[in-house]
């Protein structure tokens, strides 16, 4: 039987002990959260990671991409996240527009949103062109994860959400760009739907860890959008997504049940009032 640990028995899990990870060849878990409940049970089911992604966008508000989240609702979420979480790291996406018009602003924006927040680390999609606000941000004191391949906030420019880096020029440019993001001094690489042999071929390359999703078993670790794995999202269905779990039926089922009881007068008994 496990026995639930004491806050001071919490090691809070950091920026370096995901390079420790790599080191030592432990795979990292990271999933997706955006409110307080969910995130203290993916905390205490022992996740590495969570990351506070602009996916909030389509999972929480219904968006068809993730361009629409501003600034001011990825802080009312992290927050949300932070206070349920005490051991695994908080990553949280900065939103589309936030960082990409110039460097002062992304500088600007990263602060607020960890100031507000307290999240432990911001992420950013993008290569070389982005490395200048990467660099600013990092020098402010703010831990930045990368994230190349599938950057859903250039939906409009790739115009598909079809895997990335298949063809050889491309490639090379994801090579570059993680270079450079290394070289700026990211922490970590979020690797999306590219090919398995690319992935591995980055993670074997870079110092950093690299965390995959759609881009095979060869990176150091892997992430999912919490309500998908949990089968909450009932539509999307892509091949590198595994279910654990059909909670989109069991909540169905639950609130028919409850709806029934009520409308029968079952709910609330005689041991369920006062």
């Amino acid at each position: 039987m496990s026995v639930a640990k004491r806050d001071d028995e919490i090691k809070k899990v950091t920026a370096s002990k995901l390079q420790e990870m790599k080191l030592k060849g432990e795979k990292i878990s990271m999933l997706t959260a955006y409110d307080f409940t969910m995130a203290t049970l993916i905390d205490q089911g022992g996740v590495d990671v969570i990351l506070v992604g602009d996916s909030a966008s389509n999972v929480m508000a219904g968006y068809d991409t993730t361009l629409p989240i501003t600034v001011d609702e990825m802080i009312y979420h992290a927050s949300s996240v932070v206070r349920g979480v005490r051991r695994a790291l908080v990553v949280c996406d900065m939103p589309f527009g936030s960082y990409q018009v110039e460097a002062t602003e992304g500088v600007r924006n990263a602060v607020r949103m960890v100031q507000k927040s307290g999240c432990d680390a911001l992420k950013l999609e993008g290569g070389i062109e982005i490395v200048p606000t990467v660099r600013r941000i990092i020098e402010a004191g703010i831990p930045v994860m990368g994230h190349l391949g599938l950057t859903p906030q250039s939906i409009h420019k790739f115009g598909t959400y079809a895997v990335r880096a298949k063809e050889e020029a491309e490639a090379q440019k994801l090579l570059d760009d993680a270079r450079a993001l290394q070289e700026a001094g990211c922490f970590a690489l979020v690797l999306e739907k590219i090919p398995a042999a690319l992935a591995k071929q980055v993670t074997e390359e870079l110092q950093i860890p690299t965390i995959g999703i759609g881009a095979g078993h060869a990176t150091d670790g892997q992430v999912l959008v919490g309500q998908d794995m949990l089968g909450m999202n009932q539509g999307f269905k892509p091949k590198f997504l595994r279910r654990y779990a059909n909670l989109a039926e069991n909540i169905m089922q639950a609130v028919s049940a409850y709806s029934e009881d009520v409308k029968r007068g079952d709910f609330p008994n005689e041991n369920e009032q006062y």
